[in-house]
């Protein structure tokens, strides 16, 4: 597609092998934020979506430059250009007269419209992974005469694993390859194949994708790891070209384990056991070591991909398809980055919904952290940016390989927990306390045992055992007194989860005990004496449970289980209506600076406030002054105390730069304190406000990072002195829902403390999350706000009210986040 540079006028032309086969254009009206909009498709292309995406990237191009609905006229006989409009998901206001259907599409990308835009866009991925995933011929080039080659244990993989299709191999000398027949050339083939291997050097590589292209093939991996930028670059543009989806450079391979399929494409030592799994990682160690675990575990996997260096092919895709595959029951990501983590936060939290999504929280360090000029960009690690998108679209996180795999057995062998109350029982002493600390630790209960539950262990155990919770049977239990106390554990009503702590003595064998207490909640064995940090017992029937090598890997894996619970129980949440916002008003205060500064900066103090009120956040009220007796005439206005401050371009802490004056209650103080600031700052000063000092309260931050990758965060935290002292965040990805907000407020600590009772020091959460919900809709209607720092905000009883802000602003942001990908069919 391309397009005519104009803000006010242009047009889109959809291009398919040379030939134009679509149009789309706006042109501007006398109506204010409204443009006329056009659309043809050829004849022959009717039904392949080309007008679908042209409506898309039109409806961009017009938000982008500050349109806010599109307008167009269609024959009432035109049904397809009506159905392309309707298909899109744009909520629609038509009305009919004389033939003609006049069309009105607000452009608003509300959730109704990104599902749709997803649901097409992930429909276009999984057709376009079919030839990589489901390949029915594969063609590896790179193989050697060596016994021990890439390529030919990649070979070798493939026809030990069972692979059904034709399976061919390219060298040009060679007449077989790792016992397979070998051509000279990819043009020689008798067939163009689903999908190419190539493990060939690096100045090979974009040789062989052309003539890969050139014979049709469908899709590569690319094993080859050196590629410099810009061969990765050509590489690209050689697979665009010719409609290939490309897995790599510099990965490990792919595989498809499913009964039908069986295609191993990797260079692992041992094929997978099939099973229910999706893996997609970027490091080829980390996915060797998933493909055994899993194996070894009993799990199995049903898909594997190696995304190396991401040119094309990444984890959203294998999403895509995993979301439409019966075979798969549990995603594991491992990557270290996200190529757009706002598609990947909708692919996961609808595949949520399916099926367990889990990863590791990498890179949770603040080494990596830049230097910020506000509180709430300084605030903004990598890891509060993936924490929050992963808390939102339900990915269990964890922290580390160790623990990615027990909590995998425990979502595949078990139940989900229906509350947070866990029953521990042990015949091995303080292995007993270790467990309890564990529980707590990952956010579980230790609960009280019932009276009746206590008698019936009482009943069951040696006189000398322990029956409050953790229940100690001491080692003298023999295995039919453990069994029966299990199951009693596991039927008690007060009970949602067993932790069974045991070794295996003269007089009892844990492992049955367990198996035949598993039967509707989560039961899990720990054995302090196993070597693995996670193994499975099993009847070698449907019953397994996992069993931990230490008290801490069942807790974590079980408080997984609990969040899991939760997160689906959650309700999905509401986005904010507000009425009555200024929303031109703020756009021309930033559309105003920028035009003065284009390279961005930090709004005047008086602007920043403006800009709040724009958006009905409560703002101390104040006023800028140009002298002295302005200043004293404002506090006479507002009503003493009032604070007087300086607005200098560069200072974050005012109180510690001089510039902020408080509690000043007469004239002649609020005289002396203006002349004072002006003294001092001279030429630096950019002005001076005077505001009302704000009632007695609890101090909070919230402020907007705008993130390059994964768009604005909103982040809460504590306020005022001790916004850097105690670092205590929270974060919340944009746009924010009702309970979005409500949660990210909540996940302050001392918030929610006070917010539960009541007296002097009671804070209103709701006051709070109704700030965040306001700032979360700014930042989305003027995406120039790179930070937003509200520190503080005075928060009490009766609601919340901004006393200081900063914010600073960057040219607008090209590019559309949600903008689908053209992909080869």
């Amino acid at each position: 597609m391309c397009a005519k540079q104009d803000a006010r006028h242009r047009a889109l032309l959809a291009v398919l092998g040379g030939e134009i086969v679509g149009a789309a254009g706006y042109e501007a009206t006398d109506r204010a934020g409204v443009a006329d909009a056009a659309l043809a498709v050829a004849d022959h292309v009717h039904g392949r979506g080309v007008g679908t995406l042209l409506l898309e990237y039109l409806a961009s191009l017009a938000r982008e430059h500050g349109f806010t609905a599109l307008q167009a006229e269609v024959l009432a006989s035109n049904h397809g250009m009506l159905r392309v409009f309707a298909d899109a998901g744009m909520r629609m206001q038509r009305r009919t007269e004389a033939g003609v259907v006049e069309t009105t599409i607000p452009l608003d990308q509300d959730d109704h419209y990104l599902d749709a835009l997803g649901e097409r866009e992930s429909r276009a991925d999984r057709e376009s992974m079919r030839l990589l995933l489901r390949a029915g011929s594969v063609v590896v080039v790179g193989g050697t005469r060596r016994a021990v080659s890439v390529g030919n244990a990649i070979l070798r993989n493939i026809r030990g694993s069972g692979y059904g299709g034709r399976l061919y191999a390219v060298h040009p000398s060679a007449a077989s390859v790792a016992d397979v027949a070998a051509l000279p050339s990819v043009a020689e083939l008798p067939e163009a194949p689903d999908l190419a291997v190539i493990a060939v050097p690096p100045d090979s590589v974009l040789q062989v994708a052309r003539a890969c292209g050139e014979r049709g093939v469908g899709a590569l991996v690319v094993i080859t790891a050196g590629l410099d930028p810009r061969a990765g670059r050509e590489l690209l543009a050689v697979c665009r070209e010719h409609g290939m989806r490309l897995v790599g450079p510099n990965c490990f391979g792919a595989a498809n384990m499913e009964p039908e399929v069986r295609l191993h494409a990797t260079f692992a030592a041992r094929a997978p056991a099939s099973g229910r799994a999706g893996i997609v990682v970027q490091s080829g160690g980390v996915g060797i070591a998933l493909l055994d675990h899993l194996s070894r575990l009993g799990i199995g996997v049903s898909s594997f991909l190696s995304a190396g260096n991401k040119l094309d092919v990444s984890s959203n895709d294998m999403l895509a398809w995993w979301e439409s595959d019966p075979e798969t029951a549990m995603a594991l990501v491992h990557v270290e980055s996200f190529g757009n983590p706002r598609k990947f936060s909708r692919l996961a939290r609808r595949l949520g919904r399916r099926m367990p999504v889990l990863t590791v929280l990498a890179g949770r360090s603040a080494s990596g952290q830049r230097a910020a000029a506000s509180h709430t960009a300084a605030a903004v690690t990598p890891a509060l940016t993936t924490e929050a998108l992963f808390r939102q679209a339900g990915v269990t996180a964890t922290r580390g390989i160790g623990e990615l795999v027990g909590t995998a057995a425990l979502f595949a062998l078990q139940p989900l927990p229906t509350g947070p109350r866990v029953a521990i029982i042990t015949n091995a002493g303080g292995a007993g306390v270790l467990a309890a600390d564990a529980c707590a630790d990952a956010g579980l209960e230790v609960c009280e045992l019932r009276p009746e539950t206590r008698s019936e262990l009482e009943r069951l155990l040696p006189a000398d055992a322990a029956c409050a919770n953790p229940v100690d049977t001491t080692p003298s239990a023999r295995t039919d007194q453990l069994r029966a106390c299990l199951e009693s554990l596991a039927a008690a009503p007060e009970v949602d989860a067993v932790i069974a702590i045991m070794v295996r003595t003269a007089l009892a064998d844990p492992a049955p005990t367990v198996l035949a207490a598993a039967r509707g909640k989560p039961v899990i064995a720990v054995a302090p004496d196993q070597a693995e940090a996670v193994t499975v017992l099993s009847t070698g029937g449907n019953g397994a449970v996992p069993s931990y090598g230490s008290p801490e890997g069942a807790a974590v894996a079980l408080g997984h289980a609990w969040e899991r619970t939760r997160w689906l129980a959650r309700p999905t949440g509401t986005p904010p209506a507000f009425a009555g916002l200024a929303r031109q008003q703020s756009a021309r205060i930033v559309r105003d600076f920028l035009a003065q500064w284009p390279e961005g900066g930090w709004l005047p103090l008086h602007q920043a406030m403006e800009l709040l009120e724009c958006y009905s956040i409560p703002v101390a009220p104040w006023r800028l002054v140009r002298n002295a007796g302005e200043a004293a005439r404002a506090a006479r206005e507002l009503g003493v105390p009032v604070a007087l401050k300086a607005d200098v371009a560069g200072v974050v802490h005012k109180k510690r730069a001089g510039a902020l004056r408080l509690d000043l209650s007469g004239a002649d103080r609020v005289r002396e304190a203006y002349d004072t600031v002006t003294e001092l700052f001279r030429e630096d000063l950019r002005g001076v406000v005077v505001q009302a000092m704000a009632p007695r309260g609890f101090e909070v931050l919230l402020g907007v990072a705008q993130q390059p990758v994964f768009g604005p965060l909103v982040v809460c935290g504590l306020g005022g002195t001790y916004t850097e002292a105690l670092r205590t965040r929270s974060a919340r990805l944009a746009p924010l829902t009702d309970l979005d907000a409500a949660e990210l407020v909540r996940s302050v600590r001392a918030i929610r403390e006070l917010g539960e009772h009541g007296g002097e020091d009671a804070v209103d959460p709701a006051a709070l999350a109704d700030m965040a919900l306001r700032l979360s809709w700014l930042t989305e209607d003027l995406p120039e706000v790179a930070e937003l720092d509200m520190n503080p905000v005075v928060a009490g009883a009766s609601g919340a009210v901004c006393v200081d802000v900063r914010v600073r602003l960057t040219a607008r942001p090209h590019g559309d986040p949600y903008l689908r990908a053209l992909r080869p069919f």
